[in-house]
């Protein structure tokens, strides 16, 4: 626990292990069976209420940036979830499932009936996060939302992403032009902030010594960012915190998602450490 922020961890016979603050549902750490720490977590990450931890995988909803009249990045990353149900240790899989239900104050932010959940599944060498949503009210709704996935590299600036070649992103950094991805492996340069549309193809993040696989269901988009220098300025990155964190978010951001009364949606990221 940090502050009055409660914690779980889940740990699988084989060794792996997560933990996840009921502050947003938020996952800051995994490691694979046999490894080490496969996620970033910024030393200087605001642990308070209303603010969002900076690293790990932060969970966007209902809202994607600041596309939408709603705060940045929604509330549900900022709002405490429920904890439905954790396995015990020494599971052969580790789960733990989280759930945040429409209340009054996320009524006055935006006036849908929803309910939330994430399943958290670590085991081995993976880490299978589920977002599922479903409309509990009598009037249709539309939502944006992202698995905003910190990784941890040892130098972003040697880390390449494959399996983006041909697809077609927007770029943050150059004004919102869009342009079709020309190569096999996306380097990091200074500050990348992307996203690519209609991605079905599972992703590598690769490393000099080690690469991990990232496959979607459910999600069109990826999110690809790196601060750059200029994450400096963001008060709670630690001191050259982006040349250790590469954002490889699975998302659903190009066509938003709607749902009828009684509908459910689901979408899922596999992260495999190799």
């Amino acid at each position: 626990m940090v502050g009055s922020f409660p914690k779980i961890v889940i740990a699988a016979a084989d060794g792996a292990r997560a933990e996840v603050y009921a502050h947003g549902a938020h996952v800051t750490s995994w490691i694979p069976a046999g490894d080490t720490e496969r996620l970033f977590l910024s030393s200087r990450s605001d642990f308070a209420p209303g603010r969002a931890i900076r690293g790990g995988v932060p969970v966007i909803f209902p809202q994607f940036a600041t596309e939408g009249p709603l705060p940045k990045h929604g509330f549900a990353r900022t709002t405490p979830w429920d904890l439905v149900s954790s396995s015990p240790e020494g599971a052969d899989v580790a789960e733990a499932r989280f759930r945040l239900a429409s209340s009054p104050a996320t009524q006055t932010i935006w006036p849908h009936a929803f309910t939330a959940e994430l399943n958290v599944a670590a085991q081995g060498r993976l880490l299978e996060l589920t977002l599922s949503v479903t409309n509990t009210g009598s009037t249709p709704f539309t939502f944006t939302c992202a698995l905003h996935t910190y990784l941890r590299v040892d130098d972003a600036r040697a880390a390449h992403i494959g399996g983006l070649r041909g697809h077609t992103y927007r770029d943050a950094t150059a004004g919102g032009v869009h342009r079709a991805e020309e190569s096999d492996d996306v380097a990091i340069i200074g500050e990348v902030n992307r996203i690519y549309f209609n991605v079905s193809s599972p992703l590598t993040v690769q490393e000099p010594h080690r690469i991990t696989t990232i496959d979607m269901q459910g999600f069109t988009d990826v999110v690809v960012w790196n601060p750059g220098p200029a994450g400096a300025a963001l008060s709670d990155m630690e001191p050259n915190g982006h040349l250790h964190m590469l954002c490889v978010e699975a998302a659903a951001i190009g066509t938003p998602i709607t749902l009828q009364p009684s509908d459910r949606w689901s979408g899922s990221q596999r992260l495999l450490a190799r």
